[in-house]
């Protein structure tokens, strides 16, 4: 949504207006350098996706019109993909290993930094049947997770986890590959992987969204991304098994994932909310010759892809969570528009020994048609202020981020509350949710 004329006088009026109570804040107001968010996910370029999609298309073209394990398509991708992220400056390891006669490759690149004991872990099978050139099976998996990896070059990014990406072989043939790599993995740094977001067939023609349900953290992040384009999504349960995310799964580690549909039928109740056809398969072409550049539908794997850097951004580069106990309020707070008062959502925080910490981490769930109407403060138990967003976010809808707080000078018990005001007109929304965890 863009500003009229009268409303940007508006915006500006207001910044100004901020301006000058902030200069004359009562001392219990906080620094602004007391609250760390999450760094802002990126907008995953589709045409980027898209371009890689091509690439993998035409190897396919170039070596017998498949990207199979053993077929020379298939080293011809890896080595594509390779190539690109020795580039962006990650390290890279080509794991080998052999099934039916014939030599398998699965590549690992590693993000440098972040925690080496809690690694965050993202993968994509990249091989296709032999039967075609397997753009959406699962071409699509690996060129979004391929351009988010490039996106975290670009942002140079610092994240708290170490992130790790892979794609896998002969998945097809019954995931020999992710197999290989989780079996292989000695017990100490199988315990190191915090968790593994799976990628297998997300720009389905007449596509879903569907959510893997393993793990509930996981689960919610993608959830959150969803709720906040206002898209419903439904728990995936027709490839559950049967992709690579299985052998991570099987070891202890914590899934998810994302999946638009393979030869499964779509409802009218699906269609209904989603669009596309009813009685139709997702992917009429699963697994078939004309699983080609034509087989995909772009918004499905533009929502996907961003999707996916939302939650590598927000699982991978979030303030780590404290280990002490977690207070949440998720009953609605409608916020009025202005001229309207700020709104709060308490927060009655008990047994607690001593002062909060530090690393205080408030999870905020706002939804709202116009962020950058939006002033939202923690306020602690005697009434001091920190700032958690001050009229960020432009149009962007929705606030689904989480905060650091150093407000070890707090007492933590108490009521604490969550505080909204709505500084422009035009635009209305809810405290849908907020957390705080000491």
């Amino acid at each position: 949504m863009s500003l009229s004329v009268s409303r940007r006088l508006a915006a500006v009026t207001a910044i100004a207006v901020a301006g000058l109570f902030a200069a004359t804040a009562p001392a219990a107001l906080a620094a602004p350098t007391a609250v760390t968010a999450a760094p802002t996910p990126p907008d995953i370029p589709l045409a980027n996706v898209k371009a890689h999609l091509s690439q993998l298309s035409t190897i396919a073209a170039n070596n017998g019109g498949n990207r199979a394990h053993g077929r020379t398509g298939y080293k011809a991708s890896i080595d594509y993909v390779k190539g690109k992220l020795d580039a962006a400056g990650f390290t890279t390891t080509l794991q080998t290993f052999t099934y039916s006669g014939a030599t398998g490759y699965n590549l690992i690149a590693d993000w440098p930094g972040g925690d080496p004991n809690s690694v965050l872990m993202s993968g994509s099978h990249l091989d296709s049947v032999t039967g075609g050139a397997g753009i959406n099976d699962n071409g699509s998996g690996s060129a979004a997770i391929l351009e988010t990896a490039l996106a975290v070059s670009r942002a140079q990014l610092q994240p708290t986890k170490h992130l790790r990406f892979g794609w896998w072989g002969a998945e097809e043939l019954g995931l020999v590959g992710s197999k290989y790599y989780v079996n292989n993995l000695p017990a100490a740094e199988k315990a190191k992987i915090s968790g593994y977001l799976n990628f297998d067939m997300i720009g389905s023609p007449n596509p879903g969204y569907f959510v893997y349900d393993d793990d509930p953290t996981i689960e919610q992040t993608f959830k959150n991304y969803y709720a906040g384009l206002g898209i419903p999504t439904e728990i995936e349960t027709e490839g559950d098994g049967r992709s690579d995310h299985a052998p991570f799964k099987s070891a202890g580690i914590p899934v998810g994932g994302l999946f638009s549909g393979a030869d499964y039928t779509k409802t009218a109740a699906q269609a209904q909310k989603w669009g596309g056809t009813s009685g139709q398969a997702f992917d009429r072409c699963y697994h078939s010759s004309c699983d080609s550049l034509t087989n995909i539908n772009d918004t499905a794997l533009d929502r996907n892809s961003d999707a996916i850097a939302y939650a590598i951004w927000n699982l991978g580069a979030a303030a780590p969570v404290p280990p002490g106990p977690s207070f949440e309020n998720t009953s609605d707070v409608s916020i009025p528009d202005s001229p309207g008062a700020a709104v709060t959502s308490p927060i009655t925080v008990s047994g607690v020994t001593g002062n909060a910490p530090a690393t205080t981490k408030v999870d905020v769930n706002i939804v709202h048609t116009y962020i950058g109407d939006l002033v939202v403060d923690l306020v602690a138990p005697d009434g001091t202020v920190y700032n958690l967003h001050n009229r960020a976010g432009g149009s962007a809808d929705n606030l689904v981020k989480s905060y650091t707080v150093n407000a070890s000078a707090e007492v933590a018990n108490g009521v604490w509350k969550l505080q909204a005001k709505d500084l422009a007109g035009q635009d209305v929304g809810y405290i849908n949710s907020w957390k705080i965890t000491f």
